[in-house]
């Protein structure tokens, strides 16, 4: 685009000053009508040029230049008067300047040498000394030459020392050329930014030199793997960028795949598109989303962050936007005493989309992870529990209420969680000491720093920490020893295998046991028999929640029911000791010590 823009503009410029002198120089000499001719065809070809020119191959581009030097001979030649036949001559810089902005020095120096033999034999030709043509021809190769360096040392400034890719400047250069032909083309545009995980080992452990050689071994490899028309950046420090020309978003992922598997250094991957509108920027702040969740989510992977949302995300935004969302509450029972009384709560996000219909919690919380829609409805579903826990509490004096909320691992990941937690616990009134944030074992294997420091800080303020669905994740066992942690939530399927006509799940016994050695507390999810609540209380279980006990209600109903049934509140607890209920109130939390230790 730029190449058919300059030689198109110089094509005009020629073409215009060539009809002007035409017109207005005097003298018989030559013949004036073919150089109104010459000049009005350059005119034609500069605005065709501008027209179509972005279109055109590369190779065109060489006869453009080579017809350029073509018409300045013929309009030197046959011009009406010899003064203005060498002024003239000045043109054959125009063809040296395009030749050595936008071609190699290879070809360069073949135009230069036409023109320069064009230029020394047709000035001569006007009766003048054969020395004649020296000046403006030597003119023609110096300012070819100087523009010609000048030009390669500002590309040089596009091009990564390292590794001899493009740079970041170099980069955004070429995408701002791509999403201006996608405009006028209608052509798809991916965008990857691939990082390589834990490079920074490489460099402490093994010096900076290796870090070196690692770089310039995956960008040589990655290179042979991608088309001509698909461009390789190293965006900076160990990331690379690749523009992908008419390429889908599947399609680009695929390739991400196959360049991860060339290279032994394993690399996280951020995918997107581009969309008619958008600049550079907001497509490459769209990729590093989907690079930086793909870190977040165990490192070595592909996430597609996608430019289309889907009608479900828009619907969702809209719904948390209104607040329309529904949060509705199940009971957690304690089976200390041979009863079951109400001893905390759990918020449970319910949700009907007309748009998807059958979607389900898991995959509401999903698309809302995947289109940036989970700090919103996080602090949506926060607030609201803590404000409708609080009105439980009010309506319910006697009621020890603890009130357990989700909490996605992502949004563990942001550094001013905790911070933000603070403040919703502030501005609703509810007691940090009754807050328990629940967080899948599976989101916590991402191994982020910043996640565990906000678990670190949230217990520090008193918010107990329970690991969700515990036995589904991997290392278990061995990841209880770093995770700052204070109840365990065993998953449900444990629970599903208790079974009349079978002896008690082993690993039952084994949790249980493992809650009392390490101080921590345990909830028994999805119990729905009284066959299965009576082994737990066997077993030695304190609390449990499921439909055997009660359904999830929003707070209106389940304040209803509670009242119908005045069995399930329980008693208040004394300050600073257990309770019969089996809760073990935190007085003051770890502050980074051994998970579930207490003060």
């Amino acid at each position: 685009m730029v190449m058919a823009r300059t030689t198109g503009a110089f094509y005009v410029m020629g073409g215009l000053l060539g009809l002007a002198l035409t017109a207005v120089a005097p003298g018989d000499e030559g013949n004036r009508p073919l150089v109104g001719a010459a000049a009005f065809v350059a005119l034609l070809l500069g605005i065709s040029l501008l027209i179509w020119g972005p279109r055109l191959p590369h190779s065109v581009h060489h006869a453009y230049v080579a017809t350029a030097t073509v018409l300045v001979t013929v309009a030197v030649h046959w011009f009406p008067n010899t003064v203005g036949a060498i002024s003239l001559a000045a043109f054959y810089v125009f063809v040296a300047c395009d030749a050595a902005i936008f071609f190699s020095w290879r070809w360069l120096g073949g135009h230069l040498a036409f023109a320069i033999a064009c230029c020394l034999w047709v000035v001569p030709s006007r009766g003048l000394p054969w020395w004649s043509g020296i000046i403006p021809a030597g003119i023609t190769f110096g300012i070819g030459i100087v523009v010609g360096i000048l030009t390669r040392m500002a590309s040089d400034a596009d091009i990564d020392v390292l590794t001899g890719l493009l740079n970041r400047r170099g980069f955004d250069r070429a995408l701002s050329n791509a999403i201006a032909h996608a405009t006028r083309t209608g052509q798809g545009l991916a965008l990857v930014l691939v990082d390589l995980d834990r490079f920074q080992k490489i460099n402490d452990h093994l010096g900076h030199r290796a870090g070196d050689a690692v770089l310039q071994r995956v960008g040589d490899t990655w290179s042979k793997l991608l088309a001509p028309d698909q461009r390789l950046a190293r965006y900076g420090g160990d990331a690379f960028a690749l523009l992908l020309p008419g390429t889908t978003e599947q399609a680009a992922i695929l390739l991400t795949e196959e360049l991860r598997a060339a290279v032994t250094t394993g690399c996280s991957a951020g995918v997107t598109s581009w969309q008619p509108g958008e600049s550079g920027s907001l497509l490459v702040s769209r990729a590093d989303v989907g690079l930086y969740r793909a870190k977040q989510a165990g490192r070595n992977r592909t996430v597609l962050e996608s430019s289309r949302q889907l009608p479900l995300a828009v619907e969702l935004r809209e719904a948390i936007d209104r607040g329309t969302l529904d949060v509705q509450y199940q009971p957690i029972v304690s089976l200390s005493d041979g009863d079951t009384r109400a001893v905390g709560v759990e918020a449970l996000l319910r949700w009907s989309s007309h748009a998807q219909p059958e979607v389900t919690t898991e995959g509401l919380i999903r698309v809302a992870e995947e289109y940036d829609l989970i700090s919103d409805l996080d602090e949506l579903v926060l607030r609201r529990a803590c404000a409708d826990a609080a009105r439980l509490q009010e309506t319910f004096a006697q009621l020890d209420l603890t009130l357990n909320v989700n909490v996605s691992g992502l949004e563990l990941a942001e550094t001013e969680y905790a911070a933000r937690v603070s403040g919703i616990l502030e501005e609703t009134g509810w007691p940090a000491e009754q807050l328990v944030l629940e967080v899948t074992e599976s989101e916590l294997a991402a191994e982020s720093e910043t996640a565990i420091a906000n678990l670190h800080r949230l217990r520090e303020f008193g918010v107990r920490i329970a690991i969700d669905d515990f036995g589904t994740g991997y290392s278990s066992l061995s990841r209880l020893a770093t995770l700052p942690s204070d109840i365990l939530k065993v998953d449900q399927s444990f629970v599903a295998s208790i079974r009349s006509d079978s002896p008690a799940p082993p690993l039952l016994g084994v949790i249980a046991a493992l809650s009392k050695s390490l101080d921590l507390q345990v909830i028994a999810e999805g119990v729905e028999t009284e066959y299965q609540a009576a082994v737990l209380t066997e077993l030695g279980f304190a609390l449990a929640q499921g439909y055997h006990y009660n359904d999830s209600h929003p707070v209106t109903e389940l304040i209803n029911d509670l009242n119908d049934r005045p069995g399930l509140v329980g008693a208040s607890v004394s300050e600073g000791e257990p309770s019969s209920n089996g809760w073990i109130p935190l007085d003051n939390p770890v502050d980074g010590g051994t998970p579930g230790a207490q003060s």
